[in-house]
């Protein structure tokens, strides 16, 4: 019998969201509903950032970068998620899957080095305040995000190496709602202890070390906080670091769960749901967090706004 490799499996189908049946309109405009806030947030939250010179210190610039980044993050998959819920047809190559595998991956692991770096900026402006205009110099900001992105595109590149390499025969029906690794590794026809082992051992790396470092860092924030004598001073440093802790939460509690697991099954409703939750529902919270809630950001987004609208205006006398 000829063996099978990759070659005589040309597609895949996402099945996408389980069971939504005649629901599957309504969750059509949800998502579209979602994913249109998510690019008008996070690109409304990047750009006044970028254009009102008041933002521009070391918090606000982490803060335009992860929503530059969720503006990718999110391209990746809803896209094709909204595609699916109208087709009949919701297949994708075995290139477009690896790819869009490649490119979440990639995308998510950034997100989790970028939030490590934006605690380590409110550790060093709340625990070392007299230290922090000289260490957290814009050139500093700028290398910190580059390696961020760049350590980021690099993490998943040998995990999709082996993936690639692995024989898919008949069965071709993701049960996910984009292509991912553990619903990939669920096709394969041959024995993937190898790549859940590689697949673990760099999940756990880069999510557990860096959710530590932020928490060890907010552990040291939130014992300088206590140390502040007036209540006004505790809330006013508390507030800053709260929306960043939210958003940590929240990512970082759905991929732990998802990713650092030493397990080859693959649950049907678990795993696509937890997938909603950091796949779309930290994309869409973050401008809520960081923008209405943000006194500052608000003010920024109405001189923004009042300005560009001034100058479109002629003046009558």
């Amino acid at each position: 019998m000829e063996p099978h490799n990759h070659s005589s499996l040309a597609e895949f189908v996402l099945l996408g969201f389980p069971k939504v049946g005649h629901v599957r309109s309504w969750l059509f405009v949800l998502l579209l509903s979602a994913y249109l806030f998510t690019i008008c947030g996070n690109m409304l939250t990047f750009l006044v950032i970028r254009l009102d010179a008041a933002l521009r210190t070391p918090m606000y610039h982490f803060v335009s970068m992860l929503s530059f980044l969720e503006l990718w993050y999110t391209a990746t998959t809803i896209p094709k998620m909204l595609a699916n819920l109208l087709s009949e047809k919701k297949t994708i190559s075995f290139a477009g899957c690896l790819l869009q595998t490649y490119f979440f991956h990639s995308l998510g692991a950034s997100e989790c080095y970028l939030l490590t770096a934006m605690a380590y900026d409110r550790y060093l402006a709340i625990c070392r305040p007299l230290h922090y205009p000289a260490v957290m110099t814009p050139t500093l900001c700028g290398k910190m995000a580059a390696a961020c992105w760049t350590c980021g595109f690099l993490c998943p590149i040998s995990e999709v190496i082996l993936v690639s390499q692995l024989p898919f025969c008949g069965y071709n029906e993701i049960q996910h709602i984009f292509c991912d690794f553990p619903p990939l590794l669920s096709l394969a026809c041959k024995d993937t202890t190898t790549n859940v082992l590689v697949d673990f051992a760099i999940n756990a790396f880069i999510i557990l070390i860096t959710f530590l470092f932020i928490m060890v860092s907010y552990g040291r924030i939130i014992g300088a906080i206590l140390k502040i004598k007036t209540a006004a001073g505790r809330k006013k440093a508390f507030s800053t670091c709260a929306s960043h802790l939210t958003v940590v939460l929240i990512f970082f509690g759905s991929i732990i769960f998802m990713y650092v697991r030493l397990k080859k099954s693959y649950s049907l409703t678990l795993d696509p749901s937890l997938a909603v939750v950091y796949s779309v529902l930290t994309p869409l919270v973050n401008p809520i967090i960081y923008s209405l809630r943000n006194k500052e950001l608000i003010k920024a987004i109405k001189r923004t706004v009042f300005r560009k609208g001034g100058r479109a205006s002629p003046t009558h006398h």
